[in-house]
């Protein structure tokens, strides 16, 4: 007789499996969340200093971003005398960016538009882009901040960021932002994949041991130009879609100091508009294929599979056996309350996380409002892993109107 899905010897056994399959992981997951308990606390806005006084020369690529660069480069421009220049790189745009840029560049002299050279063979356009401005940048700045035209600096982030740097002897240092959201299906869809990195990464403010560990946000990534200067600029991550990933582990495995720190309070960002937008831009970086091995990147998905994708399935469709195995008299198996405990367990710390990142989002005032979805990405978990594995070993990617094989 075939076996089914209520067979209390077959639930058994995949009960057993599952626990022999999740345990391992979840003592993985449980030994980088207990480090978030000592993580350094989100920074907050500074003003400069006199030593840092044009320190800093900032580089903002553009593509096509008429419609958001204006609130990026008016945040630029409400930092202090750190900074020395804002440098617009732009890569050839056909939506009037390069005339939004040259009218604000009237209010403030700092801000300088280039356009980079033709891509070459073998870079992606956004490092391209950055290592443009980086060799375009005055030669005196000490410091090379890169910011994406789609973030909205808050005045004191340049100095906040100058000031951490400092404080910990940081070479490279990043930002985690603030994340803006509108719509339903981004506020559900975006924190369930923003958590596939905090499961398989150090969360912000916890510094990394391994280089291949680090963690890295090119939305505010600071780094010092002699670094770029060892490095060869973004030449390390130049056919990388996850470039300040790959140039921090690059760095850090060299032996320079890499910090990954919460900006929530100095910096914020809109992506995406919608869960479509959001399912098809986000997924496409966040499997961080380009900055690890074969070996890390299979390991990374059992852990997202068994810790992050399984919980919530498990659940409903033990509770829903166990309650149908009473119906008509079956006893319960140990092995399946075993399984049950842990996946609930597993959940537990999912809706714990979602309070813990709730601070990382713009949630409006009102009682009612798509913000109330945030609460329900436990259930876009499943979704979510999904989204990480097809990008995991898609060759094929089109981005900017440009397909690349990678």
């Amino acid at each position: 007789m075939t076996p089914t899905a209520f067979d209390p010897l077959w639930l058994g056994a995949v009960a057993l499996g599952l626990l022999l399959f999740q345990l391992p992981f979840t003592a993985i997951l449980l030994s980088r969340l207990v480090q978030g308990a000592s993580r350094q606390p989100p920074i907050s806005p500074r003003s400069s200093a006199p030593h840092q006084v044009n320190s800093v020369s900032v580089v903002v690529p553009t593509l096509n971003e008429a419609h958001r660069v204006t609130p990026c480069l008016q945040g630029l421009s409400q930092q202090g005398n750190e900074v020395r220049e804002i440098i617009v790189v732009d890569s050839h745009s056909t939506d009037g960016t390069p005339e939004v840029v040259k009218d604000l560049s009237q209010q403030d002299s700092r801000i300088r538009l280039i356009e980079d050279d033709t891509l070459p063979p073998g870079w992606v356009g956004r490092p391209w882009a950055l290592h443009s401005g980086y060799l375009a940048s005055h030669t005196d700045s000490e410091w090379i901040l890169g910011i994406d035209a789609d973030t909205e600096p808050q005045p004191g982030l340049v100095g906040a960021v100058l000031h951490a740097a400092e404080t910990h002897s940081y070479d490279v240092v990043s930002l985690s932002p603030k994340f803006r959201l509108s719509f339903p299906g981004e506020w559900w869809l975006q924190p369930a994949l923003l958590m596939t990195l905090i499961y398989r990464f150090d969360s912000a403010g916890v510094d990394s041991s391994a280089a291949e560990r680090v963690m890295a946000n090119g939305q505010c990534f600071l780094c010092r130009r002699s670094v770029l200067v060892q490095l060869d600029g973004y030449s390390s991550a130049a056919n990388s879609f996850c470039d300040d990933v790959t140039l921090a582990r690059v760095a850090a495995d060299k032996g320079f100091k890499v910090g990954f720190l919460d900006g929530a309070k100095v910096i914020s960002v809109r992506m995406y508009e919608g869960a479509a937008e959001t399912w098809q831009g986000w997924g496409r970086s966040l499997d961080l294929k380009d900055a690890a091995t074969p070996a890390q990147l299979w390991g990374d998905l059992a852990l997202l599979v068994a810790t992050q994708a399984l919980p919530i399935v498990v659940l409903f469709w033990l509770l829903f056996s166990r309650s149908f195995l009473a119906q008509i008299g079956q006893q319960n198996n140990p092995i399946v309350s075993l399984a049950l405990g842990l996946n609930g367990f597993l959940l537990l710390v999912r809706l714990g996380m979602t309070v813990a990142i709730a601070g990382s989002y713009h949630r409006p005032k009102k009682l009612f409002s798509p913000a109330q979805f945030f609460w329900l990405s436990p259930l876009a978990d499943p979704l979510a892993v999904l989204r990480i594995a097809i990008s995991s070993f898609q060759t094929r990617i089109l981005w900017r109107g440009k397909i690349y094989e990678k």
